[in-house]
């Protein structure tokens, strides 16, 4: 598949060409299911036609279905575009099909969703990872350009390094949320699944910079990282040890073997610890069940998508979230509605956000004495479907990627590696807040020395 930097450089009628094989090779591999429902198309008449991107199911177009991976949002036409759909229209991109996603983001291996499960390109008994699945399920088979994913607790970079690709999750507030529809508020992002390092720059890049619309947008102008890309700079990496020691047997090896890469090309390489993974999941799921919990009142049969027969508006709100919602955004709903009430606000809630100010400045001080810090992505490789039935087994996944999120830090996922059943292992570069030219150039150098 072309690249994004390659196909910025086509003329209309290459484009135009690329569009339509890109149709036959989605046709060809439909049984993936990284795309829902018929294909969604988006010309744009001042371009002539744009540079297909992938659209996660979340995120606003104006004119196509957009149901978040739902039942209850059927029937729902976006009236706008969101920030980023907007951002990459004026740069002579186009949403190109909207790509599977667990329901309302909500899980790690785009099993949940209304649509049905999306298989991993590599090994089709395996799942792509979650939520964003389709996203990379699409970049990894070779049936996007790119695309875009949303990241809650590591809904971009976990699927990412389950197929085998790169997945970016910006600074929280670096790209507007505007158009996204919110599962938890002061944890999602948007962010760019891609097949490479350069790629991931370049639509971050596109998609990035202030909404007055969004009152958590960062109001700085946005610095452009990837015209600035610098793979050669010696940089001080902080290993996290207790993540790597905790992971499987292959992520553990090839993940050491990616560091003592790292230290041969001229990387400072120290290794640090942060606090047991169990407190970032409690601290995670409290949060963001409570914020899911505010933030899905409004599906109520009332506004928009599905309404179900009823006798009266009491009946109505029952039914339609009984029958709209899946039984894992019902479990989220009504946790936290319960950390939300009278009597447990404090018990878990506060404690929560208190936990979440603790490991971000856990962060904080690793640093400030590194430029980045390098880690798994997943204590293991893509497993096989159904082999997760336990809720909170499936919660387990996000160990080492929902405390970035929690901290509000900018990480890309970049694959080093296979198993010994040839699934793609990937690892992660963290950094500081606005740290993103730092945080390219580390993974670059990385990805440049493993080509080598």
């Amino acid at each position: 598949m072309i690249t994004l930097k390659e196909a910025l450089k086509l003329d209309k009628d290459a484009i135009a060409k690329l569009r339509e094989d890109l149709k036959k090779k989605i046709e060809d591999k439909k049984e993936l299911g990284a795309y829902v429902e018929q294909l969604q198309d988006c010309e744009i008449s001042e371009f002539g036609e744009g540079i297909p991107i992938a659209i996660k199911d979340n995120i606003q177009v104006t004119g196509w279905n957009v149901t978040s991976g739902s039942n209850i949002l059927q029937g729902y036409v976006a009236p706008y575009n969101a920030t980023v759909i907007d951002n990459m229209l004026s740069y002579g991109l186009a949403p190109f099909g909207r790509t599977n996603m667990d329901e309302f983001a909500m899980g790690s291996s785009t099993e949940s969703s209304y649509y049905g499960k999306t298989l991993n390109p590599v090994n089709t008994s395996c799942v792509p990872g979650g939520s964003s699945g389709g996203s990379a399920a699409a970049v990894a088979a070779g049936i996007a350009v790119a695309a875009l994913g949303s990241d809650t607790g590591g809904s971009i970079r976990q699927p990412a390094a389950f197929c085998g690709c790169v997945g970016m999750k910006p600074t929280y507030g670096k790209v507007s949320r505007y158009g996204l529809a919110s599962y938890s508020s002061s944890l999602d992002q948007i962010g760019p699944i891609t097949q490479n390092v350069e790629d991931a720059a370049i639509l971050y890049d596109i998609i990035a910079g202030h909404e007055s619309l969004d009152s958590t947008s960062d109001p700085r102008a946005h610095d452009k990282v990837s015209d600035k890309l610098n793979c050669n700079r010696k940089l001080t990496i902080a290993v996290i040890e207790n993540y790597l020691e905790e992971a499987s047997d292959d992520v553990k090896k090839v993940t050491k073997e990616a560091v003592k890469a790292l230290e041969d090309a001229g990387h400072k390489i120290v290794y640090k610890n942060l606090t047991n993974t169990k407190y970032d999941i409690a601290a995670y799921y409290v949060i963001a069940a409570a914020e899911a919990s505010a933030n899905f009142s409004r599906y109520d049969g009332v506004r928009y998508g599905n309404r179900a027969d009823s006798n009266n508006l009491k009946d109505m709100y029952f039914k339609t979230r009984s029958e709209g919602f899946g039984e894992e955004v019902k479990r989220r709903i009504l946790l936290g509605t319960f950390v939300l009430s009278s009597g447990y606000y404090d018990a878990y809630y506060i404690k929560a956000q208190k936990a979440r100010h603790f490991i971000k400045s856990q962060f904080e001080d690793i640093l400030s004495e590194a430029d980045l810090i390098f880690a798994p992505v997943t204590p293991t490789t893509a497993f096989e479907f159904g082999s997760k039935s336990d809720p909170l087994e499936m919660y387990l996944q996000d160990i080492y990627t929902i405390s970035v999120n929690l901290a509000g830090l900018p990480a890309i996922s970049v694959p080093i590696g296979i198993d010994s059943k040839n699934m793609p292992i990937g690892a992660q570069f963290v950094g500081r807040t606005y740290g993103e030219q730092v945080l390219f150039d580390g993974a670059m150098s990385l990805e440049k020395i493993l080509k080598n």
